[in-house]
């Protein structure tokens, strides 16, 4: 049984606990307990949480769990972490098979020395600080989580659930974590490599019909992607379509769904699971030689050397 403590401190954000879903779904798919997870503090009590409502939690040892899991803050910066808790996750992680940063939880982990020369994340608005306070970590800004040996860290708490999953796939396979997924409705299981800053967000579309046809794009990869199948999904007519589009994304749809098929041919060939060709159909290009020229426009690299560097970083 793999024991999960989640190290709970004043004030740590809420959204934290929202991860303990994942291993208890896991539990269900497996039909047996193959996670405790259990809530902890240094003393134990009630621990107050950014929302105000308090959770139960039990005094911590450092053999009480082999991961432990670390609670974030609303603000890091303007506090540092306790002194008995930086004790305690330094002593934890000689013990522990993995310790995790959930997203701002990766400042307390670099309060105990454990981020140094390692590459790790944090949510996006704090990576800089996260730079200045442990100038020895190789931080990415631009990663949803990342895994360096047994220090695991994630961007926001929505990409904790995907760094959550990770663990999953780690422990029980890719099969099992896909389930989960499945259970918990999102949308699909992230990999670490990919972007904090996705061309959806980036976007920001203000309607839900512009969402709507973003959203098709998204599902249709594989497909032509004419502009009318486009003002289709969204009920609008092309040229209403076209004028809507541009006011509320500073772009052209077509433009858009360039991106689009770039970010997602990006990611899967930085995944290394299929074949360039097998990635080029799935994301709607002509062939490999089409998906080539559009990675040396764009990225000025080949896919063959972004698969080359992804695997490299995995190694390091």
């Amino acid at each position: 049984m793999h024991r999960i403590g989640y190290l709970l401190t004043q004030g740590f954000q809420v959204m934290a606990l929202g991860t303990q879903t994942v291993f208890e779904f896991a539990n269900v798919v497996a039909r047996e307990q193959i996670y405790q997870v259990t809530n902890y503090s240094i003393v134990g009590g009630e621990v107050r949480s950014s929302v105000g409502a308090s959770v139960s939690s039990l005094p911590a040892s450092v053999d009480d769990a082999d991961t432990w899991m670390i609670s974030g803050v609303v603000d890091p910066t303007g506090r540092s972490t306790n002194a008995d808790e930086v004790a305690f996750i330094h002593d934890a992680s000689a013990r522990a098979r993995r310790v995790v940063g959930l997203c701002t939880g990766a400042f307390a982990l670099g309060d105990a020395g454990l981020l140094d020369n390692r590459r790790v994340t944090t949510h996006w608005a704090f990576a800089d600080a996260l730079k200045q306070r442990c100038p020895l970590a190789k931080v990415d800004a631009d990663r949803i989580y990342i895994v360096d040996g047994s220090i695991w860290t994630s961007a926001g708490l929505t990409a904790a659930m995907d760094l959550a999953l990770g663990m999953v796939e780690k422990d029980l396979g890719p099969e099992v974590a896909s389930r989960v997924a499945h259970v918990l409705v999102m949308h699909h299981r992230r990999t670490g490599g990919q972007s904090q800053h996705t061309e959806m967000l980036k976007l920001a579309p203000r309607s839900d019909k512009v969402q709507t046809a973003l959203e098709f794009v998204r599902q249709n990869l594989s497909s032509p992607l004419r502009i009318a199948d486009l003002a289709h999904a969204a009920h609008l007519s092309t040229r209403q379509f076209q004028r809507v589009f541009q006011s509320e994304t500073g772009e052209s749809p077509s433009k858009a769904i360039e991106r689009i098929r770039l970010e997602t041919a990006r990611n899967l060939v930085e995944r290394g699971r299929h074949s360039l060709e097998v990635i080029a159909r799935e994301t709607g290009f002509r062939d490999r030689r089409h998906l080539r020229e559009a990675f040396q426009r764009s990225f000025g690299l080949s896919p063959q050397a972004l698969r080359r560097d992804a695997r490299t970083a995995a190694v390091d």
